[in-house]
Parts: structure tokens; sequence; C-alpha cells
């Protein structure tokens, strides 16, 4: 992890230039050198990663040729959901300042945005939630203010279990603290693209609602996987039941790759990297699973500021948001395979599209504005940015519905199975079978 010190420079040379336009405004950011002021620390943190020479990009990115070579080659796919769940074990909860002065901090609330618009196109009172890789807690809020009647979250990291219990509980000391929850809540540690979960969840089964967000591309290493991950949804789904999830958009992936010069593209805040077995950029129909790729999403950590000779300073730290072996889901293949398992698609829309869409309705505006997607046009602030647009660019949401007739007259007791208070002890560890 390598330190920056550089002077804090103190105005906005890019804002929301139109708040109230139906998509995205991103202004026309042009590079500004260290010596022009700005005010926020998040925008200087973007202006800092141009301020980086190519050498040290290439360094870097050297560095993790290294550890693709030391770490990932010829692994099992247990190995490598064992490496995901390592990563999303060591990432740490952020600070409210650590959070805003990220570079990628615009791209990360467009993201809640369009979760917490699917949350509310498909969710009603009193609904029982399935979240599968459900991460560190982050939907709970969404889920509370949907009303629903009960919850049970899956995920294989160990830390991210933990830190989804301590956010259910209230005890955790981050931004996102609140008053408790009003849903009771099962928290389960394992690998829901591995485990047959409907033995595990047979006395919580049905579900009104499945969610997967970000995290389904991490089934297709193999078709076995995939298979497992789709079969465990319809499993625990009741007929007439909605999958809602977000996941990379393999056309727009593909498009990319074969429009660069080499195995590699991207922009200053992420790239993507194939290996050179994929270096035809050639991929073959009757092989859609395993085409995997390397992530790296970059996060710079803003430590704090120090006064020196009456000049303000301030320290950075580089650090990785993600970087973890992905995987290509075709949609296609992915349609296909769910309706094997009585899965219909009801819609799919690259995050573009999405958004788009959705911000020709009022409320979702207004959901828009409070989040923050889009800064304020009417202060200092920035602005999602270019780069974090094109970012949301390489992402689709999907809505999938199981085939039968809705039945939600049956009583269920779930609201006695899960608990308003989840202690270290009540968290269920499964594995494979």
């Amino acid at each position: 992890m390598k330190s920056y010190i550089t002077k804090s420079p103190n105005s906005n040379p890019y804002a929301l230039t139109n708040p109230r336009a139906a998509v995205p405004v991103v202004s026309n950011r042009r590079l500004v050198f260290c010596s022009q002021p700005c005010r926020r620390t998040a925008e200087f943190a973007y202006l800092l990663t141009f301020s980086i020479s190519s050498w040290w990009i290439s360094a870097i990115k050297r560095l993790f040729d290294k550890s693709d070579g030391q770490f990932l080659e010829d692994e099992s796919t247990k190995i490598f959901a064992r490496k995901v769940a390592e990563h999303y074990s060591a990432r740490t909860n952020q600070t409210l300042e650590e959070r805003e002065a990220s570079p990628i901090i615009h791209l990360k609330k467009l993201n809640n945005w369009i979760k917490s618009v699917l949350v509310q196109l498909y969710t009603r009172r009193g609904d029982a939630v399935l979240d599968l890789a459900c991460g560190k807690g982050g939907d709970l809020i969404k889920w509370d203010k949907a009303k629903i009647g009960y919850y049970v979250g899956i995920d294989i990291a160990e830390g991210s279990i933990e830190d989804c219990r301590t956010r259910y509980n209230g005890d955790a000391d981050h931004h996102q603290r609140r008053k408790k929850f009003s849903f009771p809540a099962r928290l389960i540690c394992g690998d829901c693209f591995e485990v047959r979960l409907d033995k595990v969840l047979a006395d919580d089964a049905p579900f009104d609602i499945c969610s997967c967000q970000f995290a389904m591309h991490y089934s297709w290493s193999t078709e076995a996987r995939a298979r497992r991950a789709l079969a465990n949804v319809s499993a625990l789904l009741r007929p007439g039941g909605t999958f809602i999830g977000t996941m990379p958009d393999a056309n727009v992936i593909i498009k990319k790759l074969r429009g660069a010069e080499e195995l590699e593209f991207g922009n200053n805040v992420y790239w993507i990297r194939f290996d050179e077995e994929f270096s035809e950029k050639k991929f073959k129909s009757s092989q859609p699973f395993g085409i995997k790729y390397k992530f790296h999403l970059e996060k710079i950590l803003f430590v704090g500021h120090q006064v020196t000779d009456f000049t303000l300073y301030s320290l950075f730290l580089w650090q990785d948001a993600v970087d973890c072996p992905e995987w290509i889901v075709p949609f296609h293949v992915f349609k296909s395979l769910a309706e094997e398992y009585d899965l219909e698609l009801v819609f799919v829309k690259n995050s573009h599209e999405f958004v788009r869409e959705y911000m020709k309705k009022p409320e979702y505006v207004e959901l828009m504005r409070r989040l923050g997607a889009l800064g304020d046009g009417n202060q200092d602030h920035s602005t999602l940015s270019p780069e974090e647009w094109e970012v949301a660019y390489l992402y689709l949401a999907f809505v999938l519905r199981k085939r039968g007739q809705p039945d939600r007259t049956q009583s269920n007791a779930r609201r006695d199975k899960g608990q308003m208070y989840i202690g270290k002890e009540d968290i269920m560890n499964i594995s494979e079978e």
C-alpha cells in the first residue's frame, strides 16, 4: 500500500449542471493540476488519480500479474470461492468521511439507487425475503423501508456475515447506524452456489422475494454451480415469487474487450483483464461457463489532514475496492438455464437503460436526489463522473418470476422462526453435502 501526501486544492472544477434532468448529467471534466484549488476531499481524490504517472500504474498491474500467477492459475473452483470469501471478509467498514472521500462514491450511490428501485417495484408489505450473497447487510435498510415480514441472509464470507449481524442488531458504529429493524431475521454463513438450500431452509420457505445483488456471476465458474444457484432460487420461491438481481453485462464486457488493442481495458478507476487463453477474443457457444477475467476497481482512502507552514495537506492511501476473479455470464444462457428451473424472464436492462427509464418517474428522481448519486447542483458538490458512468455500463439488472399461480393466503409462522436480535451463536454455518 503506497502513501501519498499532496496539497489540498479548494475549488470545485465540476458540478451537476442540470440537477433536474431525466438522465444523469455528467459535466465535462478537465485535468486540473494540484496547485489549483478544490474544496471536497472526494473531488481531490479523483484529481489525484490523474497525477499518478503511467509507470506507477504499470507497476501496480505487474504486481497483480505476479499475484495472479501465484494464487489463481490451475486452482479449483472451491479455492476461487474461498478467495472471494476471504476478499470480502477482509474489507473493513468505512467511516462516513472515508466513504464520502472515495472517487467512486457516486457509483456506489447509483448502484444503491438501482437496488432500491428494484426493491420498491417488486416488494410488498409482509414479504419474506431471501438475500443470496447478502454481504455486510448493506440492503437491510431498503428491506426495512419496504416493510417486509421476514428476512434470511446468506453469504460465504464469515467477516461479512458478522458485520451484517452487528448492523442488524444496531451494534455497528458506522454511518448507517440506526434504530432497530422491524422484521425478524436469520443469518447463514455458507456458499449458496454450492449447498442445497431447500433442506437448510425447509422451515423458512417459501419466500416471496429472492435477491442476489452483484454476485450471481460468481456462480458461473462451472455449470454445476450455476445450476445449483438457480435450483436454490426456484426451490425456495413460492409460485409467482420474484427473483431480482444485478450482475455484469456480458455483452458490454465482450464488446469492450474486442475493441481493445490487448486483453485489458478500463479507465482511471477500473480495469478488466482476460487471460492469454482468450487472446483471440472468441468464445465458444458450447462453453458458456468458466470464462474468467480479473476485475479491479480503485478506492482511494482518505486518512486525514495535516497543517504545516500554514499549508493544508491531505493524506491518501491507495487501496483496492474490488480485486477478484469474476466470470462472464452470457445472458441468453442464463435465461435459458433459468427456464429449466421454472424461472421466467420479466425484464433485463443494462444499468444505463435502467436509469434512463426510471428517471422519467418523479418518485425515483426524488429517490436519486435523496441518495445523492448525482450530487446537488445548487451547492459546491461533485456529481457522477464519466468514469463512474462507464463502470455502471458494465452491469445490468434483471427480474425473473417463478411459474405458477401466486398463493399468498397460507399462514406462515416464520416470524416465530427468526429473531429480533441475532447472537454469534445464532448464525448457522453450512457446508457442501
